[in-house]
C-alpha cells in the first residue's frame, strides 16, 4: 500500500532522531575508553625512549600507567626554555596533553615543548634522564617520536619513534628496535658544546660506532630518513635553551640531573 507524504516524513525525522540518540549515546560510552587508550598509548611511547621495549610488552595497561605515576614528572617550556604552567584563557597545561601536530603548523617561537624527567626508583630528587618530544614530516605523512637525554644533556640515551603512513619495510623501519638502537650514545652536541645533532646517513650498512653525531641509514627510504633528521634538528634546536638554562642553573632541578 502506498504510504502518504506525511507518512514517510515522520518515520524518516523519528528514524533520525533514534539514530541520532544511539550515536550520541555510543560516543559518550566510547570517549572515555578511547581517551584511556590515548593516554595509555603516549606513555607507552614516552618510557620507551627510556625502557627497552620487552620490558613494557612485559607489563599490563595498569602496570605501565602506575609505573609512569612513579617514575615520571613532566612541563611545558617556550623556544627560550622558560616554564608555561598556563595557557592565554588561564587554563593549566599538561604536557602529556600537548598536540603536537597542532604546534607543529606554528612558528617556533609559538610552540609548547613537553618535557618529561624519568626519576630513580623511589627517588622524585634523583633524576636518570630528560625526554623531549619532536614531530616532523617523512615520505607520505607526519612521523614523530621521544628522544631520551642522559644527565649530561648531550648522551642520547634511547628514541622511540612514530609514524603515521610510512612505507611497509622501508620507511616504517623506523620504529624498530634495530634502527631506534643505532642512537644510543650518540651525542647532540660536539667537543666544543656547539649543537650538532644526530643525521642518519645515506644508504645502510656502514659502522658508525666511532661517529658521535652519524647513524646508518636506510636502504630505500631516504626521504623518510631525512624527514628524521629534520626532526631532529629542529626540535632538539628549539629545546637547546631549556639544556643551557639547566646546564647553568643552580636550582634543585640541576641538582637532580647530577
Amino acid at each position: 500500500m502506498q504510504q502518504s507524504n506525511a507518512y514517510i516524513i515522520t518515520f524518516s525525522v523519528i528514524l533520525t532522531v533514534v539514530l541520532g540518540l544511539l550515536l550520541s549515546g555510543t560516543s559518550q560510552l566510547l570517549g572515555p575508553i578511547q581517551k584511556k587508550a590515548v593516554e595509555l598509548d603516549t606513555k607507552k611511547q614516552i618510557l620507551g625512549a627510556v625502557l627497552d621495549a620487552s620490558e613494557i610488552r612485559a607489563m599490563k595497561p595498569d602496570q605501565i600507567l602506575d609505573f609512569y605515576e612513579k617514575r615520571i614528572t613532566s612541563k611545558v617550556v617556550d623556544i627560550d626554555g622558560n616554564e608555561i604552567e598556563k595557557d592565554t584563557d588561564g587554563n593549566e597545561i599538561v604536557a602529556e596533553n600537548v598536540d603536537v601536530a597542532k604546534n607543529y603548523k606554528m612558528a617556533p617561537e609559538k610552540r609548547k615543548y613537553p618535557v618529561f624527567i624519568f626519576h630513580a626508583e623511589g627517588n622524585q630528587d634523583d633524576a636518570e634522564a630528560i625526554i623531549v618530544q619532536v614531530y616532523g614530516a617523512g615520505l607520505w605523512d607526519e612521523i614523530w617520536g621521544f628522544l631520551a637525554l642522559d644527565t649530561d644533556l648531550n648522551t642520547i640515551e634511547g628514541v622511540t619513534f612514530g609514524h603515521k603512513g610510512e612505507t611497509p619495510g622501508l620507511g616504517a623501519r623506523i620504529t624498530e628496535g634495530g634502527v631506534q638502537n643505532r642512537y644510543q650514545g650518540k651525542k647532540i652536541f660536539n667537543d666544543s658544546g656547539e649543537f650538532q645533532s644526530v643525521a642518519m646517513q645515506k644508504g645502510e650498512g656502514k659502522d658508525y660506532s666511532s661517529e658521535d653525531h652519524k647513524v646508518d641509514g636506510l636502504s630505500g627510504a631516504t626521504i623518510t630518513a631525512n624527514g628524521v633528521n629534520a626532526m631532529l634538528e629542529n626540535y632538539l634546536k628549539a629545546y637547546k635553551a631549556y639544556f643551557e638554562k639547566i646546564k647553568s642553573s643552580s636550582s634543585s632541578e640541576i641538582a637532580a640531573l647530577n
